[in-house]
């Protein structure tokens, strides 16, 4: 196939392409600058020069393409505070896709998450698919990330292989900028490494390269309308975590209360006091996905989180 990739370069989607590129099929991917052009030409890729703005350069690249995969997102409008903003500018990107690849039985892949699905207790593949799973109204509510899921699930009826690839909050490995390596910078800052409460909260787990070839199963084999967790551990504990990141950097390990979660941990610590496992199963049993990569704990003791002593 001839797959369009926005997010090509990114975290996921720099794992992805070659991926792709091993299994036969020619990637064009979305560049916003000079360097993640340069990095995309030199993997082989087709590079297609905009933003998840620029919506006719979208429109075109979809429209010359015999599958698409959504992996971009604003996260630096989002983290600066316009959450609002990068959520709707999600959304007109979708129901462009939608728009053009209505009728083509062509896949489109949609990157989504299972943080909040179900908090405490294990989700699966067929939570938040109901509209009281919506955390606002689609007509004149917020427009959420899960909504823009829903909205993608519905494009099967439109003729669209659409699918709904979701994430878990910590997709590891060399090179994360993420989750992990914020708890690392923060254990540094404040001199101990820390968890909530009694840090039995479960964070669902997989490493990059198990996600990325979970993409590329459901590009080439994931019927209309299915909802993928691409979960290789279903909860590891925050605590457990905690203390593989102070015995790295030979600091002591802790507890901090809810009260002073938001004050130690920053933005952070919704996340870190959230118990949120979730399940993989169902993928797994639909298109024969099997993680082989190192698990959370074993990546986090193979050291590389710890080599340039703390945040990029």
């Amino acid at each position: 196939m001839r797959v369009f990739v926005t997010g090509a370069s990114g975290w996921i989607g720099s794992a992805l392409v070659p991926e792709l590129i091993d299994a036969g099929h020619r990637v064009v991917g979305l560049a916003r600058s000079d360097a993640s052009a340069a990095a995309l030409t030199g993997v082989g890729v087709e590079v297609v020069r905009g933003t998840l703005d620029d919506l006719d350069v979208l429109r075109d690249a979809a429209a010359a393409s015999d599958g698409v995969i959504h992996l971009a997102f604003k996260h630096e409008s989002a983290f600066a505070g316009d959450f609002q903003g990068a959520a709707d500018a999600d959304r007109r990107v979708v129901e462009t896709f939608g728009e053009v690849l209505a009728g083509s039985a062509r896949p489109f892949l949609l990157a989504s998450g299972v943080l909040g699905l179900t908090p405490g207790r294990t989700s699966t593949e067929e939570d938040g698919l109901t509209p009281e799973a919506l955390p606002a109204d689609l007509d004149g509510g917020p427009r959420t990330r899960m909504s823009t899921a829903h909205l993608t699930l519905a494009l099967a009826d439109r003729n669209i292989r659409s699918s709904v690839v979701r994430l878990p909050p910590t997709v590891h490995g060399e090179g994360d900028n993420g989750f992990m390596t914020a708890l690392v910078g923060i254990a540094l800052d404040k001199g101990f490494s820390g968890y909530v409460g009694d840090g039995s909260q479960r964070w669902p787990a997989t490493h990059r390269l198990d996600a990325a070839h979970l993409f590329r199963l459901a590009l080439e084999g994931a019927p209309p309308g299915s909802v993928l967790h691409a979960v290789a551990e279903e909860g590891v504990p925050i605590r457990s975590i905690a203390e593989v990141v102070g015995r790295h950097l030979d600091l002591p390990t802790r507890s901090v209360s809810v009260d002073e979660a938001a004050g130690h941990f920053g933005w952070l610590s919704w996340f870190l006091a959230t118990d949120n496992p979730a399940s993989g199963e169902l993928t797994r049993e639909l298109l024969g996905w099997q993680p082989t990569q190192p698990g959370l704990i074993e990546d986090l003791e193979k050291g590389h989180y710890f080599r340039t002593g703390g945040p990029a």
